[in-house]
């Protein structure tokens, strides 16, 4: 349904190596960098983030946040680990969301610029 989001950041090399380091265990990459915009995903470019005077405020309340598919769990504890050294914050450890389904397995976390992202793998362990 969707072909990529777009999301404004107030620092652009921050955000560089918080998406390097939290998306590469998830088999995404940079595809695409300019002096004031990144572009990642793996074939195509899916996520685009650009540098803004006025990014969105950050409210978690929103309900706002973006899923992005992995394909392990190891992936996953991987990605929550790499988001949280790199400037990111807790928003839900690595595991199970049964309420979710029986195999949801995800890890929240909220970037530096305040967006909640979330890694997410369906296959059973």
């Amino acid at each position: 349904m969707l072909n990529h989001v777009s999301i404004g950041v107030s620092d652009i090399a921050r955000t560089r190596r918080f998406y390097d380091a939290a998306l590469q265990p998830l088999g995404y990459r940079c595809l695409s960098e300019g002096a004031d915009s990144l572009g990642y995903g793996d074939d195509a470019v899916a996520l685009w983030i650009g540098a803004a005077t006025h990014p969105v405020p950050a409210d978690e309340a929103s309900g706002l946040h973006f899923c992005f598919t992995a394909p392990t769990r190891q992936s996953v504890n991987a990605f929550h680990t790499a988001a949280l050294r790199n400037g990111g914050r807790d928003n839900g450890r690595p595991g199970l969301r049964k309420d979710y389904g029986p195999n949801y397995y995800a890890a929240f976390v909220v970037d530096p610029d305040g967006y909640r992202i979330e890694a997410y793998c369906s296959r059973a362990a």
